[in-house]
């Protein structure tokens, strides 16, 4: 099963709109920076909407913004609004109940999944989308300066 790209797609979005905080960025731009089409956009705008942290608007000079300012989000927001909870996921059928392992595994399994999430989520909410934006652009202009 591949590994879900959502939050990264999601967090690029909010990294561009937090650079371009003046301006509305339509789904067409965005895409385009992300290599992929303005539907797969739109529908993460639309996760990030439902969500409180971007809105958009129709019509000519409309596009996507924030919500609230990028210190106010953190990668946290942006996961929650994207994925869904489960980052190891469990097996889809019953294990054998006359195993010993299989009979008693699900709880054990379900404790460490549990604590691997919390820990992940936590590492995440520690970070705003503003330090997130600032540690791309200073990536960029250590970049332009070496070349």
């Amino acid at each position: 099963m591949p590994a879900s790209t959502r939050f990264a797609a999601a967090a690029h979005i909010m990294a561009l709109l937090a650079a371009g905080r003046s301006r509305p960025q339509t789904s067409e731009a965005l895409a385009k920076s992300l290599a992929t089409n303005p539907a797969v956009a739109r529908r993460i705008l639309g996760a990030l909407a439902k969500a409180g942290l971007t809105q958009s608007a129709l019509g000519k000079g409309g596009g996507a913004r924030l919500a609230k300012g990028p210190k106010k989000i953190t990668l946290g927001d942006i996961y929650r609004a994207v994925e869904t909870p489960g980052l190891l996921p469990m097996p889809r059928a019953a294990p054998d109940p006359g195993c010993p392992v299989g009979r008693r595994i699900g709880a054990p399994l379900a404790a460490v999944s549990e604590a691997a999430e919390a820990a992940f989520l936590a590492s995440l909410e520690a970070v705003t989308l503003k330090q997130f934006a600032k540690e791309i652009a200073a990536a960029d202009a250590a970049a332009k300066s070496a070349a």
